[in-house]
């Protein structure tokens, strides 16, 4: 990666990409933060969370500037295209370049957050920053819970300024996001024979764009789930077809990229369901022609099923996910580009004898992203399911009047020659829970550009590297 500047900083992302970091499995990356630490001569603290903070007295003449805050969070995303065999436990990512982007083969690529860790890193070990006492904070399980957000304690760290390296568009300052929660959905089924003369079908939807289930939502990007769950709607309105399993998607923030039914159906029926299916087929790949434009719809004969979901719970099961909402449902009054409350189906899983479904809402509001909760549990409610609605999370109450924000701005001028955007973003940043428990922390959140962020079409702008870190540096200069 010679070429790529800042050379610092990408052979900082090479090192961590070559750490196993799935979320909940940060382990490894913890042990390799503390190796970095102590190879570097920094003070390195790690708390009953695991979060990892590392330390940095200021430069010679700065000693008295307030303390920063740079934070990332460990862990990435792991999604992989299903032709190929990968292990996120054991195997580190191979990126590559393709003109203007970095990507990865296949996989994920980590920029997630693993781009703005080694930012913040290499303002550890870059003697040309000026900069006032720092510290680095990267905290651990971002992506399926916040939970090194959630659990850092008072006090861990003790800045007055945080910087936030967690955003995924150069030249956009965010200083607010929306709060969310998760809706945990189980329904509870018996097998049942199916009858003689069925045969057995599998269905699927597949190669669709996916993305953050946040910051893609208004992107109008097809569902794998709810794309299924609309054919097997028509089907059971129609056949007296059993449901053998159901499955799609894999992470609560992501839009899911494929799903599969298994389903029998009466012999005699097998090619009139067929055309069904290539007609269906036919009009949603008209509807989301813009938006998905490699989306496939497979069915194949597979070897025929003994036994299938108990029929009433298949259909209430069915019925379920026709009715439920999914995607936006309100924008912002006083912003009309922000998404203010919306809903993601996120997984469906069959289980020996139960069905479990999550979902995710999000809002700026949070009394409207409770709503969103409450809407979606009376949706499987009615349909004999148990629903469990998760805590959830804060949201960051955009403050513009920060001093922060105005020398963010300002040096962007200065470097750039041009305004940069200032908004909230409809995604969940670990910066709601920081302000719950360092009140009056000023923050702001900067990254450089990605795209197709939480799946494996993921990419990094590599020009876009430099330029936040040329603005990274100003900003720890001016404060």
């Amino acid at each position: 990666m010679a070429e790529l500047l800042p050379k610092h900083v990408f052979d900082l992302f090479k090192q961590i990409n070559g750490v196993p970091r799935p979320s909940k499995h940060e382990e490894r990356m913890i042990e390799w933060l503390q190796q970095f630490a102590q190879q570097h001569g920094l003070p390195c603290q790690v708390d009953k969370a695991g979060n990892v903070l590392i330390s940095k007295p200021a430069t010679p003449g700065r000693e008295d500037r307030p303390t920063v805050v740079l934070q990332g969070h460990m862990d990435m995303v792991c999604e992989k295209i299903s032709s190929i065999d990968f292990d996120f436990m054991t195997q580190p990512i191979e990126s590559y370049v393709d003109g203007e982007w970095m990507k990865a083969r296949g996989t994920t690529l980590g920029a997630d957050c693993g781009i703005g860790d080694a930012l913040a890193l290499a303002v550890l070990i870059d003697p040309t920053v000026e900069h006032g006492p720092l510290e680095c904070l990267f905290t651990r399980d971002e992506e399926t819970g916040l939970t090194g957000a959630f659990e850092i304690e008072p006090g861990f760290m003790h800045g007055q300024y945080l910087i936030n390296l967690d955003s995924e568009d150069e030249g956009e300052i965010f200083v607010g996001c929306a709060g969310g929660a998760g809706t945990t959905v189980t329904f509870h089924y018996r097998r049942e024979a199916i009858p003689a003369g069925y045969i057995t079908l599998r269905i699927g939807v597949d190669k669709l764009t996916g993305g953050h289930s946040g910051d893609d939502i208004n992107k109008r990007r097809a569902n794998a789930n709810k794309v299924l769950a609309r054919f097997l709607y028509r089907m059971w309105e129609k056949y007296d077809a059993r449901l053998v399993s159901l499955k799609g998607g894999n992470l609560h923030n992501a839009i899911p990229r494929d799903a599969e039914a298994i389903v029998a159906v009466p012999a005699k029926d097998k090619e009139q369901v067929r055309v069904d299916f290539n007609v269906f087929a036919a009009e949603v790949q008209d509807e989301f022609h813009v938006e998905e434009p490699t989306m496939e719809f497979t069915m194949e004969s597979v070897a025929d099923a003994a036994e299938a979901i108990d029929q009433p719970t298949a259909s209430r099961l069915i019925l379920a996910l026709e009715a439920l909402h999914n995607g936006i449902l309100e924008m912002n009054q006083e912003i009309p580009t922000l998404v203010e409350t919306s809903s993601n189906l996120a997984s469906v899983r069959t289980l020996d004898d139960t069905i479990v479904i999550v979902t995710s809402q999000r809002s700026s509001a949070i009394s409207a992203r409770d709503n969103m909760c409450h809407t979606i549990a009376a949706t499987f409610r009615l349909a004999g399911a148990e629903v469990e609605i998760g805590d959830g999370y804060p949201g960051w109450k955009p403050n513009m009047h920060s001093k922060l924000l105005q020398i963010t701005v300002d040096a962007y001028k200065r470097l750039f020659g041009k305004e940069p955007v200032v908004r909230a973003i409809h995604a969940g940043l670990e910066c709601g829970l920081f302000s719950e428990k360092y009140p009056g922390l000023d923050m702001v959140s900067f990254g450089p550009t990605l795209r197709g962020v939480h799946s494996p079409d993921e990419r990094l702008e590599i020009k876009t590297v430099d330029m936040v870190w040329r603005h990274l540096v100003e900003v720890l200069r001016c404060l």
